[in-house]
């Protein structure tokens, strides 16, 4: 197997994977301010890092996975205040709700999920540290970062703080020396959640949280810090710098940052309105398809969220469970699950994701060894030689499964489920379709072969597809 690479945003270039401590892989990843339900955007970041920790742990890593809440934030006092909600409760809420959403999509809960106003010590501490140094100043009761003072500043975007100019998510005051000084700590207003500090009342500004939480839990240097490209810049050049400048050391070594949803092939952004919550997609899809669907480009790539593109995913999806479904029934290969994956399908799928995560090209293979299982189980089920290479492709499969999060419940549940599904879009029931097939095996047992056939076009004009095989007839809905 070739040696894990991976695509740094700060060098602009891959990089062999070489972690801090031998066998540990401490990862930081920004999580969401919790203003609103949780969107397909986010879904995306979060079902990445998903898949990056658990292959790490595959290969036998052990890993300490963070993902933050910001839990107080302009944008939660905002929208508490409109709703007539205290922000507190309102952050609550929208966790829950993310929580719910996340745990739909198969998403293993980090190792620590900490939240900014769990924190504050830790981040008064660190402003504290960058005031004492001179790289931060008090002005009006908030307290700014001096951008100027980090000679490296930009590192991380490219970008130059004598070739920007202030636009986009720049702050504009007049107390800051710099339009690109950044706010650490902001004076308290009225009626807003506030903490004692040395400079007053007030809360944290955003950037400083990550850094705070980050070096809590992962110490002041350590190995992976995502997001999604959005958080490039500002932010995560912003923790880079006051992060750099408390401590002294470097911050975090590798920088993975996801690419943008586009819907329907616009960008999604709050203008076009074109927002889509996961809870609402999770109503029309299967959650396993979503899932794939996020995982069927590469992550730095941008990916186009429709409808078409999710009915794919569903049809992907249900040829993979279909396979599973013939190694039980047709092979009685019934569980392969916890078994030691060695086949080449899987060490193809491990150089594919050793190249910075390619889950892209991890899919394909997947369904490489599914056209495979299909192609022995019609050709030469019954052979000990067939027997051998389809339990290896079993284990193949599960095994990837389990770090693309997919197969996650039995076939035959699976298959009831997407059903009841799709008969809720026709019109008729499961129950009358089975009175219908088994009236269709009565009319051919006493040969009234023109009755069966009504029947079957009967079913085929609503959607319904009948397949006659040795252990009788199986319906199905047509896709």
């Amino acid at each position: 197997m070739m040696a894990m690479r991976i695509y740094n945003t700060l060098t602009k270039s891959k990089e062999t994977f070489e972690p801090m401590v031998p066998g540990q892989v401490k990862i930081y990843v920004c999580g969401p301010t919790v203003y609103d339900s949780c969107h397909v955007g986010h879904a995306r970041s979060v079902v990445v890092f998903d898949v990056v920790v658990r292959y790490l742990r595959a290969m036998d890593y052990q890993v300490t996975y963070v993902r933050n809440f910001t839990d107080v934030d302009d944008k939660i006092i905002n929208r508490a205040n409109t709703v007539g909600m205290d922000a507190g409760q309102l952050a609550e809420k929208y966790i829950s709700e993310f929580h719910r959403d996340m745990d739909a999509l198969n998403v293993m809960r980090p190792d620590r999920e900490p939240r900014v106003t769990e924190h504050i010590k830790d981040i008064i501490d660190i402003v504290k540290t960058l005031v004492d140094q001179k790289s931060a100043y008090l002005a009006d009761g908030d307290v700014f970062y001096a951008v100027e003072t980090f000679k490296d500043y930009g590192k991380l975007s490219g970008r130059k703080l004598t070739d920007m100019v202030a636009g986009s998510r720049v702050e504009i005051n007049e107390n800051k020396r710099n339009p690109f000084d950044f706010v650490l700590w902001k004076a308290a207003k009225p009626g807003e959640p506030s903490w004692p500090s040395p400079w007053g009342e007030g809360r944290p500004g955003w950037h400083i949280e990550c850094s705070a939480m980050s070096s809590r839990f992962l110490g002041e240097t350590f190995d992976i810090h995502g997001g999604g490209k959005d958080l490039i810049f500002p932010h995560h050049e912003n923790e880079i710098a006051q992060s750099e400048a408390a401590h002294g050391r470097p911050f975090a070594r590798y920088w993975m940052h996801n690419g943008f949803v586009n819907i329907d092939n616009e960008k999604m952004s709050k203008s076009l309105n074109n927002f889509l919550m996961v809870k609402d997609i999770l109503e029309s899809y299967h959650p396993e398809s979503v899932r794939l669907f996020l995982l069927s480009s590469h992550y730095r790539s941008p990916i186009d969220f429709s409808d078409q593109n999710l009915k794919e995913s569903e049809k992907a999806l249900d040829k993979i469970y279909g396979v599973l479904k013939r190694l039980d029934q047709e092979a009685g290969l019934a569980d392969a699950d916890g078994a030691a994956a060695t086949g080449n399908y899987w060490l193809a799928f491990c150089n594919a994701m050793d190249d910075d995560f390619n889950t892209a090209k991890g899919v394909g293979i997947l369904f490489n060894l599914v056209k495979e299982a299909n192609r022995i189980l019609d050709e030469d089920k019954r052979s000990p030689k067939a027997k051998g290479a389809l339990v290896t492709l079993m284990t193949d499969l599960m095994q990837m499964a389990r770090i693309l999060g997919i197969l996650q419940r039995p076939w035959h549940s699976f298959f009831e489920k997407r059903a009841d599904s799709q008969l809720r879009n026709l019109a008729i029931s499961a129950e009358a379709i089975d009175l219908l097939v088994a009236e269709r095996a009565a009319a051919r047992k006493n040969k009234d072969w023109k009755r069966a056939d009504e029947i079957r076009n009967q079913l085929e004009e609503i959607g319904i597809i009948l397949e006659d095989k040795d252990d009788g007839t199986h319906w199905k809905v047509a896709t």
